[in-house]
């Protein structure tokens, strides 16, 4: 499914042939089988006047295949869908219980399969997962530290690829820390894992790339940016993509340009803690939609979830709260976080469109850590207590529904009643 799906132009004051007809719609994904017109018997033209003229032979056109992808059911004939999640934020408690689950399976080292096994349904009903590697990593046998500067496990990224997903954005505040030795590792890691990335390069030449993901329906470009940097400076200024729209808004006509159907924006920005997103959040998601090239916005870095906003038809989502994070003494909202899940629907102009929006809240529990989904439909069972799963919920409800998404249609994902 490689090339870019649009609806070819097929009327014209030239009668095609039925053969060029159904090769045609069959290649554009239209949501509607069409049958090529079947040559009239009525005229006489250079036949004896009296005798029949034997009807034309007519090959029917193919009926498209559907392409519904996972998760809903397909509205059009053509669908795809997206999952992204917060910053995967490792501190020193989670490589510990990851060491004591890969003591208890009898591995060496350190297993995170554990910490987010509890991830994997929800991105199984997705054709496409994307992560955030929030920071850099360090050698598998460490030494390893958490903040202020980070310098982590590699084993949360083969980790995360266990689990299902297949690429991860890799600029943050964080992704200097390092300076570039962890800038390398990390990406290196990631190639060794399997998993796609963008948002910090290796060369000037990467840099200029665009990531563009395969589904079996569409093709989907990731741009990223990150507010800043902690302070700090790169080693070029090439290596770390920073938010700006002017910039995001050139890559994505970029990719546009290469092919892709679905262009996401992903922002690294907002206010710690927040429970609604800030000046800059909101001017640079309002940017990227009014630009006409981004087909949905979302964003992480707060530590906390944010509200899920529907503007002039497109979703940006604000804030995915923590993908995986210790507990925080301090900050309940640290603790949880959203899980989105975007289907996209491919009209008959051939514009791709979100016709789902689902979200599921989250949270992280110790004794063992994990994270764990606080949905309605409670598939993991009672995560902390009832009564605190219960608060959870609200809490992230009440949040993401702070400027319409219910009204506009976005709702809990519950996993166990699909099909």
């Amino acid at each position: 499914m490689g090339k870019k799906f649009g609806v070819a132009a097929v009327r014209t004051g030239v009668a095609l042939s039925a053969a060029i007809l159904a090769a045609a719609l069959a290649g554009c994904g239209l949501v509607a089988e069409q049958n090529a017109p079947t040559t009239s018997a009525g005229s006489n033209a250079g036949s004896s006047a009296g005798q029949p003229v034997p009807s034309a032979s007519v090959t029917p056109s193919p009926t498209p295949t559907p392409t519904p992808g996972a998760g809903p059911a397909c509205p059009s004939l053509r669908c795809t869908s997206v999952l992204v999640t917060g910053d995967m934020l490792i501190h020193t408690q989670l490589w510990q219980q990851a060491r004591e689950d890969a003591a208890a399976a009898g591995k060496p080292g350190l297993d995170f399969v554990p910490l987010l096994e509890g991830q994997r349904k929800y991105i199984q009903a997705s054709d496409l997962a994307i992560c955030h590697q929030e920071t850099p990593v360090a050698g598998p046998d460490g030494p390893f530290s958490a903040y202020p500067s980070f310098n982590v496990p590699p084993q949360i990224i083969a980790a995360s690829k266990d689990v299902g997903y297949q690429a991860c954005t890799t600029a943050s505040n964080h992704t200097i820390d390092r300076s570039t030795d962890g800038l390398l590792r990390t990406l290196d890691a990631l190639d060794a894992a399997g998993l796609k990335h963008t948002g910090s390069y290796r060369t000037e030449a990467e840099s200029q790339g665009i990531l563009v993901l395969q589904t079996k329906a569409a093709k989907i470009a990731i741009i990223q940016g990150t507010y800043g940097l902690n302070g700090q400076y790169p080693e070029y200024p090439w290596q770390v993509d920073m938010l700006d729209a002017p910039t995001m808004i050139a890559k994505a006509e970029k990719a546009r340009a290469l092919g892709a159907d679905i262009v996401l924006g992903a922002m690294h920005a907002g206010d710690e803690y927040a429970s609604a997103a800030n000046a800059q959040q909101q001017e640079v998601a309002h940017a990227l939609v009014d630009s006409g090239q981004f087909t949905l916005v979302y964003g992480h870095h707060t530590h906390s979830v944010l509200p899920i906003e529907n503007y002039k038809g497109t979703w940006i989502v604000y804030g995915l709260g923590n993908g995986v994070t210790e507990l925080s003494p301090w900050y309940v909202v640290n603790n949880e976080g959203l899980l989105v899940r975007a289907q996209f629907s491919q009209d008959a102009t051939g514009k791709w469109a979100a016709s789902d929006l689902a979200w599921v809240p989250s949270v992280i529990v110790d004794g063992p850590y994990r994270w764990c989904s606080v949905a309605s439909d409670a598939p993991q069972g009672t995560c902390a207590t009832p009564e605190a799963d219960a608060a959870t919920r609200l809490r992230t409800a009440t949040v993401v529904d702070s400027m319409g998404a219910a009204a506009a249609g976005a709702h809990e994902l519950l996993i166990t009643q699909e099909r």
